[in-house]
């Protein structure tokens, strides 16, 4: 008698959550040091937000049978909300984060949830850009959000994790040469990482560029012709899957972005999909918006949904 033995799945997600922050209380009380900006942003909403969150990830495990085990975050103010984020069910207590404040004018980072029982963490650091501009004649410096880069190990073997949330696009796209500037750097890293050490690398956030993007196409390869990553959210887009909006707009501006490991036979997790998460629960259901992200707030009007954005996966086997 022969026993069948299934391959596990593993997952790999990024989500933008939309101006996580803690209740503007706690501000105003000098237990944080990051206020919202946000209309009325009380910790009734704040909670339920958290709820919002916490269901999202309940709906991926319901779905896929797991966890994602490495889940980037953008749009996070502080290391409190993420004690109270992996506090929340379905984590189950197995979650620890890695989070660095950064120089960005409103406060937003970016950070990365893992999960301890299968993930040893290593080492981090941030890699940090100031920018200088001149405005009216006089000189100013522009701080940006920094991109995070986790060392972390899997059965015995190395992943470095790269968190970015580029520049946004505003004022006729202003902040492409800051974007080009900061995935050039990127770049710089992986190829230092991936010349002869055989470890492999994931690059996870919302470049606030899609998939064909030139600075994107240019992350991928070493000098032109030999290919170090891969970008399996090229065909979503070509397929029109979109993870955020922009009036009528559909954009895929969240994307993982794997080194070519992940795709060879001997790898310890071998690429099997991706995919932009739209359950139908985290979906707008009327209205102009309707089948779009159910967002927390529409400008300054409070809308109580999850986020402006979609999550991204990308799902393993081994």
């Amino acid at each position: 008698m022969s026993i069948k033995v299934e391959n596990r799945n593993e997952l790999m997600m990024f989500y933008n959550v939309e101006n996580l922050f803690p209740p503007d209380e706690k501000f105003q009380k000098g237990e944080s040091r990051k206020f919202s900006g946000l209309k009325k942003w009380n910790a009734w909403r704040y909670n339920h937000k958290l709820h919002r969150l916490s269901h999202v990830f309940e709906l991926i495990e319901k779905e896929k049978k797991t966890l994602p085990m490495i889940i980037g975050l953008a749009e996070i103010a502080d290391s409190s909300v993420l004690e109270d984020l992996v506090n929340m069910e379905p984590f189950g207590g197995r979650y620890s984060y890695i989070h660095h404040d950064s120089l960005d004018e409103r406060g937003v980072d970016t950070a990365l949830l893992y999960d301890r029982t299968k993930i040893k963490f290593i080492e981090s650091e941030t890699m940090s850009f100031i920018f200088e501009f001149e405005e009216d004649g006089r000189d100013g410096i522009d701080t940006t959000r920094d991109v995070l880069q986790c060392k972390l190990e899997y059965e015995n073997e190395i992943i470095h994790a790269f968190v970015l949330h580029l520049p946004s696009k505003r004022e006729q796209d202003i902040n492409q040469p800051k974007r080009d500037y900061i995935l050039k750097n990127v770049k710089e890293r992986v190829l230092e990482l991936i010349k002869g050490s055989g470890e492999t690398v994931v690059i996870l956030g919302d470049f606030n560029e899609n998939p064909y993007a030139e600075n994107i196409n240019y992350l991928l390869y070493k000098d032109g012709s030999e290919k170090i990553l891969e970008n399996p959210f090229m065909h979503l887009y070509a397929e029109r899957k979109y993870s955020t909006y922009y009036q009528r707009q559909g954009l895929l501006f969240d994307q993982i972005i794997l080194s070519r490991d992940f795709f060879l036979h001997n790898s310890v997790l071998n690429f099997r999909n991706a995919e932009v998460f739209t359950h139908e629960d985290i979906k707008t259901r009327e209205g102009k918006y309707q089948g779009k992200p159910f967002r927390t707030y529409a400008g300054t009007r409070y809308l109580g949904g999850y986020s402006d954005h979609f999550p991204v996966l990308v799902e393993f086997s081994k």
